[in-house]
């Protein structure tokens, strides 16, 4: 059984922008882990401003939602994951390598990835889709 989650950085993403991924932190952040890796956060960080600018709306509101979001994880560094790097750049090989990191995380800690990015899929650990993460968290809370 599981008891803790890797989130990729569109999963943060969706946590800024919508209610339902970040309901989904707030009221399971107390019966899981949240993990991620730094580049998610960095990735996230980087793109918030971007997609925003161009709606044409400051990122400061967004920015400070994510702030409080990041609360809500545990961020996994570069020296922790990199044990993993050789196993998880062979399953994310022909795929985005760049998401290696995440794939390096689930292995480290044996858990799930939710995700949004369909590259994840068939590599050889458990991966869930917003849509679904419901089915994971009724099962491993019974809520």
């Amino acid at each position: 059984m599981y008891s803790s989650l890797i989130l990729d950085a569109n999963i943060l993403i969706r946590a800024v922008l919508g209610q339902k991924v970040r309901d989904y932190l707030l009221k399971f952040s107390s019966k899981l882990d949240f993990f991620t890796p730094d580049t998610c956060i960095k990735e996230t960080e980087k793109y918030l401003p971007i997609l925003f600018e161009k709606r044409g709306i400051s990122s400061k509101l967004p920015l400070e939602v994510f702030f409080n979001i990041k609360c809500l994880l545990q961020i996994i560094d570069k020296n922790v994951y990199q044990e993993r790097a050789i196993e998880a750049r062979l399953r994310m090989k022909n795929r985005d390598i760049k998401d290696w990191p995440i794939v390096a995380s689930a292995l480290l800690f044996n858990c799930p990835i939710w995700t949004e990015d369909k590259d994840f899929f068939g590599i050889g650990l458990p991966v869930w889709t917003t849509d679904r993460i419901h089915l994971f968290f009724n099962e491993i809370t019974g809520c």
